[in-house]
This record gives structure tokens, sequence and C-alpha cells, in this order.
């Protein structure tokens, strides 16, 4: 491929990484490539709520529509980010190989998740982190906090909170993981949909651009997260709804799909677990959700939304 991909990111510093990293993944296939920031609603309104901005994809809907618009040629996503609605005329191109998709403690003082004082205060944003901290420690206070890592970490060191929770893999990425004080192990913390993944987005039509991220696509982080994306699908429970979902192949090769749905406080938890054949991702996600809406997931989804 002659020309240049004009490769779409979010102006943060994790996603101009993420954008620069890839640029430099295709230039290894002899790619050139521009990045082109954009600014999306999540970015406008950094402090409010996410669950108050009232629609999925603030971060990734601006992107889309310049990818339709023809203004950029790829979107890189984190793919925890990008819903599992399919926009007409765009299509997920590639997922590179997955970074961790753990999430982890960082403390001022205890530094484990169990060591953390009664009432101890921990910052999230997450609704998911939210419902599974609170299932495993009741006595925990939530607090939400909005705003990149850097923002995030200063707000943890002037005292707002006893502890943070984020993802491993955006710390990494950052060279910030010697910030870490604990892993948090994933049967206390499910990850969420896609988290530690990037996902690239095209044009469904533009097979040159397809063709070329194909080369850094990785099957094993593709047929994981598909498994966890088509489980979201299924339950219905859009990216910031209380589900947690690991997907991972395991020696033999089979798909290993962990999932769990809550409710708000973390009152009630419900968990699917299954292995598979990896060709058969879509399969098994559907079938996770099926147990898990069986056992009412949805009506823990609904409480959820409404608050209760």
């Amino acid at each position: 491929m002659n020309r240049t991909i004009r490769i779409g990111t979010r102006g943060s510093a994790l996603a101009l990484w993420q954008a620069n990293w890839v640029a430099m993944r295709l230039a290894e296939y002899g790619t050139k490539c521009d990045v082109v920031t954009v600014v999306t609603r999540g970015d406008q309104q950094r402090e409010a709520p996410l669950e108050s901005l009232g629609m999925e994809g603030v971060f990734t809907k601006e992107l889309q529509k310049w990818l339709l618009d023809g203004r950029i040629d790829v979107a890189v996503h984190s793919l925890k980010d990008l819903p599992t609605d399919v926009v007409k005329g765009l299509g997920l191109a590639a997922v590179p190989a997955r970074e961790s998709p753990f999430d982890v403690l960082i403390s001022r003082e205890a530094k484990l998740f169990h060591q953390l004082p009664k009432g101890a205060q921990i910052g999230t944003g997450s609704l998911r982190r939210r419902s599974q901290l609170l299932h495993a420690r009741a006595d925990l206070v939530m607090l939400d906090v909005r705003g990149n890592v850097d923002t995030r970490l200063q707000k943890l060191r002037d005292g707002q909170f006893d502890a943070l929770v984020l993802a491993e893999a955006g710390l990494k990425r950052l060279n910030l993981a010697a910030q870490i004080t604990e892993v948090l192990s994933p049967t206390v913390m499910l990850p969420a949909i896609g988290q530690g993944a990037l996902g690239l987005e095209a044009r469904s039509g533009d097979r040159s651009t397809r063709e070329v991220l194909a080369k850094i696509d990785d099957l094993a982080s593709h047929q994981s997260v598909l498994a966890e994306r088509t489980l979201l699908a299924a339950l219905r429970g859009g990216c910031l709804a209380p589900v947690g979902a690991w997907g991972r192949l395991e020696d033999d090769g089979r798909l290993h799909l962990s999932a769990c749905v809550l409710n708000k406080d973390g009152a009630h938890r419900l968990d699917a677990d299954l292995l598979g054949n990896a060709a058969d991702a879509v399969q098994i996600g559907r079938q996770a959700a099926e147990q898990l809406l069986a056992a009412g997931a949805a009506a823990l989804i609904d409480q959820s939304r409404a608050g209760k």
C-alpha cells in the first residue's frame, strides 16, 4: 500500500500512545501513517460521571463519524469503550495482541485489597468495578472519579481517596506500573468487556486498509474479545453496565469464558463459566449470556440502570 493511512484517536496520553503504537506496528509492514486527534464528548465533559452523560459510546461516536465521513481511515479504540451495536458501514478490522485485561489497586497506605481499613474510600468511575468491589466488601465507600490516569493519580496523592482501581494495561502502556500495589484477582474483579485490547475499526468497504490491518490482528485476542462482546450484546447490557467477562485461550487451545452480572450495590451476583472450541467464540458468548439471563441477569442490569 503506497497511500498514507490516517489513524484517528482521542487526545489523551493513553489514546495517543495506543494510536502511535499501531502506527509503529504498521510501519513494520511498510505502511505510512498519520495520527489524527479527534475530540469526543467524553473528553469534553471530563468531570461528569459517565452514567450521567446518558449515552453509550461517549468516547467512540465522534471517531466513528470521522471514519464514515472519510476524514480518517482507521479509528483506534480502547475496545472496552466500543459499544457492541453494529454501525452500518463500519466493522472491527483487527484486534492486536491484548495487554493484561486485569484491574489493579493503587493504594496510599494498605498495599492489598483485603488490608484496606473498614470504610476505605475507593475512587472509580466504573459501575462494574464498584459493584464487584462492594460484593467482595460491602463496608467500602465508592466515590466517583473522572479524568485521565495522571489526574486520577494526583487526586489520590491529594488524599481525595484511600485507593484507586484502574486498568493494568493503561498503566503499563504509560510506564506507570510501579504505582500498582496489587493486581486484583479475577475471582474478585472480572474485567470489562475487551479491557486491555485495542479495537481497530475501519470502513467495511475499504478493502485495502482492512488488508493492512489484518497483518497486526492477533487471532487468540480477537477470539477472546469476540466471545466477550457477543456476551455483552446478548445481555443487552451496554459497556456501562455491571457486567464483567474474561475470555482467554487455555494451553490446549480451547476458549475459556468467565462472566458475571451484578446489581448496582453488589448484593446480588450471577456467574457463568464456559469452555469450548475457540472457533466457536460467538456461540460461547451467546451460551454464557443465555445462562446468565436464565438466572435473572436482565433484572440486575435493569436495577442498576434504575439506580436501585
